[in-house]
């Protein structure tokens, strides 16, 4: 499994032949527009930092909503949540999407969530192989609160998103309020995992990807 990170929330998720691409943006966002033809297209909401399949190449399966599908050989389970902490009020909803990989990797993607989550929905989210987790806060949750949940999820890896770079438009906290709260970091390119035997023995490391 290969997983690329194109700025914001938006990644790419390789395996078994076919890619998995999330929340993709429009230019407006800052970052370019991945050049990719991929087979399946995820939306956590339908704001245009996460909904911009229109610009994307190709021919692809499109999910937005909750529930369950069986995609291309991806398991994907879509639980809705909030974009605030007011029940959507301010900015309305956000589907956490859980993927499980063709070659067996569980991945959770929290999409833009901004609000605590249930017991019950952290219970079926316990111990993922890699969480993306939005970490800029103003729109999600912040630097604390994203290092709260990830110790409650407790995943393998943790991958931080939606934070500012010097590409963004707009205005969110930097990475480092987040990454200074884990001992183990890691910096890479890209993410290529061959066997879940490699993240079996690893506990909330996490990997910051580069975009560029």
């Amino acid at each position: 499994m290969l997983i690329r990170w194109h700025g914001h929330a938006c990644f790419t998720i390789e395996s078994a032949g076919k890619t998995l691409l999330t929340d993709p943006f429009d230019s407006s966002v800052g970052y370019a527009i991945p050049d990719i033809e991929p087979d399946i297209v995820t939306e956590s909401h339908q704001h245009f930092d996460h909904n911009a399949h229109h610009l994307l190449k190709g021919n692809f399966n499109l999910i937005k909503e909750t529930g369950h599908f069986f995609v291309e050989g991806y398991r994907i389970n879509g639980f809705l949540t909030y974009h605030d902490e007011f029940k959507g009020k301010k900015r309305g909803t956000n589907i956490i999407y859980e993927i499980i990989t063709p070659d067996g990797f569980r991945i959770v993607h929290l999409g833009d969530l901004g609000e605590s989550l249930s017991r019950e929905l952290e219970q079926k989210l316990m111990h993922p192989d890699i969480l993306m987790i939005p970490v800029g806060g103003i729109y999600t949750i912040g630097p604390k609160e994203a290092h709260n949940l990830a110790n409650e999820l407790k995943p393998s890896i943790v991958i931080p998103m939606h934070f500012k770079t010097k590409n963004l438009k707009f205005e969110l906290k930097e990475l480092e309020n987040f990454t200074s709260k884990f001992e183990n970091v890691e910096k890479m390119k890209e993410l290529n995992l061959n066997s879940r035997k490699e993240v079996e023995n690893l506990h909330l490391k996490v990997i910051v990807l580069d975009y560029e």
